[in-house]
């Protein structure tokens, strides 16, 4: 039996290495999370067979089917409710459970009914595990509140000190208990340590502004995956620790992408440092040219070719349904109609991506940022629907600007750009928009879902 679990924990964790595989193309994703998911039925049903084999209590094992059938229950009824505008939220809440387990596990292993089993090598290990999860577990918790707006940034001096002498203690006091110079019970410690670590993990994130969420997500994401693999060793469960590996060194790559598509240093965006502006124009200064609807649906009519690039203002409008029955529209009049995708656009990594797949936008549409850029000169119409900070040609043209030097959709190189907006407010960066005032640029106001639908009347009947 136990020759048979080890082969199923083998080809789990090969299925999770198939998933990874299939989810670095938005066409193969839903396959890829498809065989990933198969492959953790696979390692929890042979991991009750394990414990079932190796005589666990009866009331373990209930226990254990109990939570799963909850946070079954609790996981699909969240999964059906949340709207794409709560989908960062949502994975935040979903990542900080795994952080919270980690440390969980760590606390219940650091019992003093385990201490007589648990070597040297194996308490640094639970240690290390459970410090990373209770980070990930509050600082997820922090970044869902922030992305909520229920939470403000707080860049104090007082909020970075403290995050850093917490830091500092919770590298030195496990190296000072480990040379017996602490009169205190491993379990206390560890008990002290996870306290430390939750307060560390909201100091963590409370810097961090909204424009570097994305980023945010994507690390404690990774500090999870990190928490799981030592979580993992400590009790040698090959399929804990190998997918563990895959989620750490998965989220820490998506990570420094990132923010290399931001042109950032991650140590900037821990340290919630942006550069702020100097003497910049604001938007209510800006000159501006207004189109109606009536003019964009004439403007898409003669199109040949369009180009769309969507931002978090199309989640929050729910208007990517919308939008892909124009795009339908269009393309029944041999218009080509391409979505052009930022690597930070939204407000957590691959967001646009899973808002057009709702809209059944097929992945043939879908160009990467340097793609588009490529050709965008023959777009004869630019559509920006909600985004803002990810066209703006300050980035490259304008040294003072915050957001220079970020790789950005240059929408202004087309034949025309019509940006949909609410209203002049700034993007999640706080900066003014040079492409507004340009000349090839016109201001569609208004909610996108409702603009969308009339310029879809207007298009029929032209």
């Amino acid at each position: 039996m136990e020759a048979i679990i080890e082969i199923g924990y083998l080809l789990a964790t090969l299925s999770f290495i198939l998933g990874l595989k299939f989810m670095s193309s938005p066409k193969n994703a839903k396959t890829g999370n498809l065989i990933a998911a198969i492959g953790m039925v696979m390692a929890v049903v042979l991991t009750f067979v394990a414990g079932y084999t190796e005589t666990v209590p009866y009331t373990n094992l209930i226990i254990m089917l109990a939570a799963i059938a909850i946070g079954t229950i609790v996981g699909k009824r969240l999964s059906d409710k949340v709207e794409m505008t709560g989908m960062p939220q949502l994975v935040s809440l979903f990542n900080a459970t795994g952080g919270g387990c980690a440390m969980l596990l760590g606390l219940v292993e650091a019992n003093p009914m385990h201490l007589q089993e648990t070597e040297l090598t194996s308490q640094i290990l639970l240690i290390a595990g459970l410090i990373t999860g209770a980070i990930a577990f509050t600082g997820s918790i922090i970044a869902e509140r922030k992305l909520a707006g229920k939470v403000k940034d707080y860049r104090t001096m007082g909020v970075v000190f403290s995050a850093r002498i917490l830091l500092l203690l919770m590298i030195l006091l496990p190296v000072i208990y480990f040379f017996g110079l602490l009169p205190i019970g491993f379990a206390p410690f560890v008990f002290a340590l996870a306290g430390l670590a939750m307060i560390y993990g909201v100091l963590f994130v409370l810097p961090i502004g909204g424009a570097d969420m994305p980023v945010v997500i994507s690390l404690l994401n990774s500090i999870t995956g990190i928490a799981t693999a030592f979580t993992g060793l400590v009790y040698g469960n090959k399929v804990m620790i190998a997918g563990g590996i895959f989620v750490g060194a998965a989220g820490i790559f998506l990570t420094l992408l990132m923010c290399t598509a931001m042109n950032r240093s991650l140590m900037k965006v821990l340290a919630g440092k942006f550069k702020k502006s100097t003497g910049a124009v604001s938007e209510e200064d800006q000159e501006i040219k207004e189109i109606s609807v009536s003019e964009t649906a004439l403007a898409l009519s003669f199109a040949q070719k369009v180009a769309v690039i969507p931002g978090y203002g199309l989640a929050v409008a729910q208007a990517q349904h919308t939008c892909a029955q124009m795009q339908q529209l269009l393309e029944k009049r041999d218009c080509t109609v391409d979505y052009i995708i930022h690597p930070v656009a939204g407000r957590m990594p691959g967001h646009m991506n899973v808002l057009l797949a709702e809209a059944n936008v097929d992945y043939s549409r879908l160009k990467e940022m340097d793609e588009g850029n490529e050709v965008m000169s023959q777009y004869d119409v630019v559509l920006v629907i909600g985004a803002n900070d990810v066209v703006n040609p300050a980035a490259e043209n304008n040294p003072d600007s915050p957001v220079y030097g970020m790789p950005i959709i240059r929408s202004h190189e087309a034949k025309q750009v019509i940006v949909m907006k609410r209203g002049m407010s700034k993007g999640y960066a706080g900066v003014v928009n040079d492409l507004f005032e340009m000349d090839n640029c016109s201001l569609l106001f208004g909610d996108a879902k409702i603009s969308l639908q009339e310029i879809i009347n207007q298009l029929k009947l032209i």
